[in-house]
């Protein structure tokens, strides 16, 4: 299963959450917080285990916006590493540098990011990475190229972050477009809806 690139609303009814992390994808949920289609209002009956499991699942996958493949791997290697495996494959996933360039403020969302990063506007450590699943290190510069910083949609969308509360795992300065990335967070940082264990159940079964 590729990386789905259809309505992010349809998929945020469908699961119950704010996929996207956005104001917008927000407002429509909560004018209607139920399902799309016909069906939608009625009352379904209680899901299976399977189903729970496989919906966290999509939850984490389409927070992040990675492929069913990808998403799989990060799985696998956050699995052979020691520590909690939930909380790794948490911090592989923040670790992508379309997801870092999101943080900071540099694209309204993550598929943004993705097309910023494809598209050559972003520079690790001075040299331009087109990868959108590059593995960021703590201590990487993240910075927006010189062609970039004229584009009007990365202007708009660092004046419009200037005064938000930074994520306390990244750093960035709106006048030069420089940021870095401090350190992987830590599970008790991140408000993401997902219960990983269940993740962690699908996975395993």
């Amino acid at each position: 299963m590729g990386r789905y690139a259809g309505p992010v609303v349809k998929v945020a009814r469908r699961l119950g959450i704010n996929i996207a992390e956005t104001e917008k994808v927000q407002k429509y949920l909560d004018r209607r917080p139920y399902s799309p289609g016909q069906h939608g209002q009625k009352k379904t009956r209680r899901p299976s285990d399977y189903a729970v499991r496989l919906r966290e699942k999509q939850k984490l996958r389409f927070i992040y916006e990675v492929g069913e493949r990808q998403f799989r791997n990060l799985f696998e290697e956050a699995s052979r590493k020691k520590g909690v495996t939930g909380t790794i494959f948490l911090q592989l996933l923040e670790s992508r540098l379309d997801n870092v360039v999101f943080r900071m403020g540099i694209a309204s969302t993550r598929r943004q990011a993705r097309q910023f990063v494809r598209h050559g506007h972003i520079l690790v450590n001075g040299k331009k990475v087109d990868l959108p699943g590059y593995r960021v290190q703590q201590g990487d510069e993240i910075a927006v190229s010189e062609k970039g910083k004229k584009l009007a949609f990365i202007q708009a969308n660092v004046e419009r972050f200037k005064g938000r509360k930074s994520f306390p795992w990244v750093e960035f300065n709106p006048e030069t477009m420089k940021g870095r990335f401090l350190r992987v967070p830590e599970r008790e940082a991140l408000s993401i809806p997902v219960n990983e264990q269940l993740v962690i159940e699908f996975y395993s079964r």
